[in-house]
């Protein structure tokens, strides 16, 4: 039989790089991309198709559909898995890092799905996977763009699943939580750099970055999940990958919002 193909995107590090060896030993054939390929050399290695890809450029991402097809004929599964998070108090974060947070969480995503929607239309069969986050459904101080981008991201794949369901197409959200990778520090340093010495939020960031996080996932554990999803006959609309998180969207949905306020201020 012919191995499923997917297209995994932001794979050079993390859930990306995760999802993509586990597909791979899995039996698919896996098209990983990201914008360092030099950072995807080892899985090159293993086998794994390697694409430099910025989800943000329309050129690049027809340019890297357009290889999938012409090498494989067809895609199955396409996961956007490519994103950041870029945090700061929405006084000081600047209208340009704001719409970059947008067209590479929302906007590329969405410019990929729309290129690899005809291919499983004439399939009659395809899934989509979208890796948000549990703060797509929830919210806190200092990530206001970046909790944003994913409740934009959820409420398209929504859309989106009411749509194509009639092709025979599913789409699934995947939401993970805190993960113990470099994305956590990273988010941090840059949110200490974006925040001004005499901004007026500048305590409640440093006990937001001084604070030990809990609850986190690995990387594996996301990647698996995607795997999991992928497999399911007939999937849910989202998975979480641990009870921390389905707890955190629980209480979103179950708590007052004064409630909810107090919970995810802590001490901030």
């Amino acid at each position: 039989m012919t191995k499923p193909v997917v297209i995994i995107t932001g794979a050079s590090s993390g859930m990306g790089e995760s999802a993509a060896k586990q597909f791979f030993d899995a039996g698919y054939t896996v098209y990983a991309g990201a914008r360092r390929i030099e950072k995807m050399a080892h899985l090159s290695k293993l086998g794994i198709h390697t694409f430099r890809l910025d989800v943000t450029d329309s050129q690049s991402n027809q340019a890297f559909v357009d290889q999938v097809l012409k090498d494989a004929g067809r895609i199955d599964i396409l996961i956007n898995n490519a994103g950041y998070g870029s945090f700061g108090a929405l006084e000081d974060v600047s209208p340009e890092e704001a719409k970059q947070q947008f067209d590479v969480n929302v906007f590329g995503a969405m410019n990929l799905t729309q290129l690899v929607l005809p291919t499983m239309r004439a399939q009659h069969s395809g899934r989509i996977i979208n890796n948000s986050s549990i703060v797509g459904q929830i919210y806190a101080p200092l990530g206001g763009w970046y909790f944003a981008s994913k409740h934009a991201f959820e409420a398209l794949s929504d859309s989106l699943r009411l749509e194509v369901k009639q092709f025979g197409i599913d789409v699934v959200i995947t939401e993970p939580g805190g993960t113990n990778t470099n994305w956590l520090k990273i988010s941090a340093d840059h949110l200490i750099a974006a925040t001004p010495a005499n901004s007026a939020y500048r305590k409640m960031v440093d006990a937001f970055t001084s604070a030990t996080p809990t609850g986190l996932e690995t990387a594996d554990q996301i990647g698996a999940l995607m795997l999991k999803v992928a497999q399911i006959k007939h999937p849910k609309t989202r998975y979480q990958a641990t009870m921390h998180d389905k707890w955190m969207v629980i209480a979103a949905r179950k708590f007052s919002y004064r409630m909810f306020d107090r919970m995810v201020s802590g001490g901030l």
